[in-house]
């Protein structure tokens, strides 16, 4: 007979798995609503129509993409540290396991202030350009 835990973990698993199959896509309420004086407010101050990204010039194209980079370091650094707090928790007072876990921490919180002084370098070097 399958334990208690056992059958818990697979109802929560099918509510899961049923969540995000029927779950709505974003509702926008902007088109329920008819005029509620956003967009000619937004004209009138000119930020309607600006484009999310400015790849006009070449160091909009390179803006772009040094975003891009930093948003996938910013994904891998959540990544590992959940990754050594799994390996932590599971590690089941393991010293061995325990040291690994937090080694892997102790790089990654490393690794994101590299990335954020690289970040701001940017940032500097950026606006030092323009």
């Amino acid at each position: 007979m399958p334990s208690r835990s056992n059958i818990l973990f697979k109802i929560s698993l099918l509510f899961l798995v049923a969540a995000c199959i029927f779950t709505p896509g974003p509702i926008q309420a902007y088109d329920f609503i008819e005029d509620s004086g956003l967009n000619s407010t937004a004209q009138g101050t000119g930020h309607l129509g600006i484009p999310l990204f400015n790849t006009a010039s070449p160091l909009g194209i390179i803006g772009v993409i040094i975003g891009v980079i930093l948003s996938l370091l910013g994904v891998i650094f959540l990544v590992l540290i959940i990754y050594g707090g799994f390996l932590w928790m599971t590690a089941a007072g393991n010293e061995d396991r325990v040291a690994k876990a937090k080694k892997i921490i102790q790089n990654s919180i490393v690794g994101l202030i590299i990335v954020i002084a690289a970040y701001a370098i940017t940032v500097f070097i950026g606006t030092q350009l323009t």
